[in-house]
């Protein structure tokens, strides 16, 4: 009787909810039935509301047609050219670098320790860059609007932009160890700055994916051969292949930090001037199975993502597959370093990041920023950027490692699609294995250049004579005499001062001795030794 009760009480109070939001909705549509017939037969248009001043709208990606404009005509500066490069923001100056303007419109900039770091042509618009360790990257500017970019042993590629369906993208045919192919990356706009968003020129089934992303049905033992590949035995100390894979995102994080060391290996030995690799001596690998396991975790999500456009069918949408996602998701994200990149830690001093460094994303920038701070999770030789330590990468910068890493996932499916069922790879079920479809856009490309090669190549032998010639104006150059200083007290040099802290206390030296691990700094009053970058002497 109780429970008949309480059930009866139960559907009476579900009918008097139902009765009252009747009655509610009733009453209301008769008020705005008044209120419409009261109501002035002209309103102007209110205002609307103010953005919300903690979160800020991320740009949506600009579509529309895009025109050559006169060089000095009006142009729509959101909209970008055909082929013309994404702009990028000015990077931080390290401390203690020293820009020189010639006045032929050429910039020079060194280090402190009066080495060349930077060095921008402007009659050839050509950029010049060599990286701490003496790594050489050689950037073109064509009057088309085409990109040549040139690595010594590293990936180089000419970069070229079309339409399509109202939106830009950008092929880049690259060159590298005596092979050519192509990458596609569709243009757009974040946070003000136009970012080559990664876009994959055809897709599997969309079961693929998710025979790639689930689980095997049983652990597989693979051998990679690599035993006889000098960059394996080189990096040993900080790489080791997991014995067992239990599925292919695994398999795949394995496949993409070897990718990225032996291409690390083979930009270092091609490198005349590169320093040596001083390494670090480690009991264990110094890549962790915890590290790796946030690889094999974002590599998951890349197959997720791979699989979401497959099914799609539709043409890639870079606000969803750039790094604005993992910039706004409120989650942890890793970046595997593809290349090798000179940055800037919190203490304003510089680094270098090497292929096959992991970088973690411990918190979200700022929504206006354009540069990101990452900890370094794992890093392979003393000259790179400190483990554990905190470095700002540009968005551009950023983007482009999260294209690298998409690539080469993508290229680690083709040999995972190709190798399936044999050297103990599980086999896909016969469901999934439909033909591949071509993406939409990579019809409308430009014809591949056939002379890459040759191209990148010459960019490189033309940057030994540019350098030349801007090192030679720059000492033919009256410079202006340095305003007298104010003394502001004693300077107090001690033993075990970094480079960068006695150039903050004295400026840059009259004279450099570089004699590799050993540097003697001259000023007027003083010689400095330093070794392994500590003073060592003061005389």
């Amino acid at each position: 009787m109780i429970m008949s009760s309480i059930r009866k009480e139960r559907c009476v109070r579900f009918l008097a909810g139902i009765l009252i939001v009747w009655v509610s909705v009733f009453l209301s549509a008769q008020n705005n039935n008044k209120t419409s017939k009261t109501a002035p037969a002209a309103q102007p248009p209110s205002k609307p509301a103010a953005p919300s001043p903690v979160s800020t709208p991320r740009i949506a990606p600009q579509k529309g047609p895009i025109t050559n404009d006169p060089p000095h005509g009006p142009r729509d500066f959101k909209q970008p050219r055909p082929g013309n490069p994404p702009p990028r923001p000015e990077p931080p100056i390290p401390k203690g670098s020293i820009q020189i303007q010639l006045k032929t419109g050429s910039t020079l900039q060194k280090r402190s320790n009066g080495k060349v770091s930077d060095i921008h042509d402007a009659e050839r618009s050509m950029d010049i860059h060599h990286s701490i360790t003496g790594r050489t990257r050689v950037t073109v500017e064509r009057p088309d609007h085409s990109r040549i970019v040139a690595q010594r042993g590293a990936p180089g590629y000419v970069q070229r932009g079309y339409m399509h369906n109202g939106h830009a993208y950008v092929q880049r045919i690259y060159s590298y160890n005596g092979r050519s192919y192509t990458r596609f990356y569709s243009v757009y706009q974040y946070r003000g700055i136009y970012l080559n968003v990664y876009a994959p020129a055809f897709y599997y089934a969309p079961g693929f994916y998710g025979w790639a992303d689930n689980p095997w049905y049983a652990l597989v033992n693979y051998s990679w051969g690599w035993a006889g590949s000098p960059w394996f035995g080189y990096y040993s100390y900080y790489f080791v292949p997991s014995p067992f894979y239990s599925s292919a995102s695994f398999w795949l994080s394995d496949y993409l930090i070897s990718s990225d060391l032996s291409t690390d290996y083979q930009e270092q030995q091609a490198s005349p001037d590169a320093s040596a690799d001083v390494r670090t001596t480690y009991v264990s690998p110094a890549l962790t199975p915890a590290v790796k396991e946030m690889i094999a975790s974002e590599v998951r999500s890349q197959l997720v993502l791979e699989n979401q456009e497959a099914a799609r069918n539709q043409d890639p949408d870079p606000e969803s597959s750039g790094i604005g996602r993992p910039l706004s998701d409120s989650k942890t994200h890793v970046f595997v370093v593809g290349s090798s990149l000179d940055v800037i830690d919190s203490s304003g001093a510089e680094c270098e990041l090497g292929a096959g460094d992991v970088l973690n994303m411990v918190s979200p920038a700022a929504p206006d920023a354009t540069s990101v701070n990452l900890v370094v999770l794992s890093s392979k030789a003393s000259h790179e950027c400190a483990k554990s330590a905190t470095v700002a990468i540009t968005l551009s910068d950023l983007q482009e490692m999260h294209n690298q890493m998409r690539e080469t996932i993508d290229q680690g499916l083709q040999e995972l699609q190709t190798k399936q069922g044999q050297d103990g790879l599980p086999a896909a079920p016969p469901s999934i294995k439909a033909a591949q479809t071509n993406s939409a856009f990579t019809r409308d490309a430009p014809s591949p250049d056939p002379n890459v090669a040759a191209e990148v190549n010459r960019q490189l032998t033309d940057a030994s004579q540019v350098e030349k010639e801007v090192l030679a104006q720059a000492q033919q150059e009256p410079r202006p005499t340095p305003a007298p200083l104010t003394p502001i007290g004693p300077v107090t040099i001690q033993l075990g001062q970094t480079v960068d802290e006695v150039t903050a206390s004295l400026g840059s030296p009259l004279t450099v001795i570089d004699l590799n691990s050993k540097k003697i700094f001259k000023y007027k009053d003083m010689k400095i030794t330093f070794k392994d970058g500590k003073v060592a002497d003061v005389e």
